[in-house]
């Protein structure tokens, strides 16, 4: 009974360590405006003088502005990130503005390191995620102007616009470098490529399927 007891007790006390580690570090200090010219190498990005930190390195004008859709997906994304807004740096969120034309769509991709939460901002939106294996449950439904969706860090999702007008997102993620990880341009369009083999046993499918695929990524 004490022993467990014990447990629960270290249970307790290092789980505020774990929660720590599942998301970006926590500033240690008021700010940590971003120091875009330095070549520093960190898990981050290196701090400006504070005596030199201004109101612009806190702000970012743009995202009422509509994107160019004009490409094979007819989707873009402009990211507001400590790259675009030094101030963000270390506070552990970041934000994206994505357009869609009709039609378009953001493909099967995941966030390694961030939830994203979603809200349409014009038009609709038919968004979903899939869940992990061996569920793989397919959860998404069709969003209407003012919607909010959530995408869970690290799972697969997407977002398409099925209607004739364009539509647009606001999202928020909880990294100030959430990553993102396209799935079929990382599985067909990785340098080196994946060996056909692994390919071909991994989807069930035959090479020259394949090596078509390879090609368009």
């Amino acid at each position: 009974m004490a022993c467990n007891a014990c447990i629960l007790a270290i249970s307790f006390l290092t789980l505020p360590f774990f929660i720590a580690l599942a998301a970006d570090q926590s500033p240690i200090q008021d700010f940590c405006v971003a120091d875009t010219g330095s070549t520093v190498l960190l898990n981050g990005l290196t701090c400006k003088d504070p005596k030199h930190v201004v109101a612009d390195d806190f702000s970012f004008g743009g995202l009422h502005l509509a994107a160019n859709t004009s490409n094979a997906l007819g989707c873009h994304v402009t990211p507001v990130t400590p790259s675009e807004m030094p101030g963000l740096n270390t506070l552990g969120i970041s934000i994206i503005r994505i357009d869609y034309a009709p039609r378009g769509i953001n493909p099967l991709h995941t966030h390694p390191r961030a939830s994203e939460i979603l809200i349409v901002w014009e038009g609709s939106l038919e968004v979903g995620f899939i869940t992990s294996y061996p569920e793989n449950r397919h959860i998404g439904k069709v969003l209407q102007k003012g919607d909010v969706f959530v995408f869970p860090i690290g799972l697969v999702h997407y977002q398409r616009n099925p209607g004739p007008t364009n539509a647009v997102a606001i999202a928020a993620l909880s990294s100030q470098n959430p990553g993102v990880i396209m799935v079929a341009n990382a599985v067909f369009g990785s340098t080196p490529n994946i060996s056909s083999d692994i390919l071909e046993k991994s989807f069930q499918i035959n090479k020259n399927v394949i090596g078509y695929l390879q090609t368009k990524f």
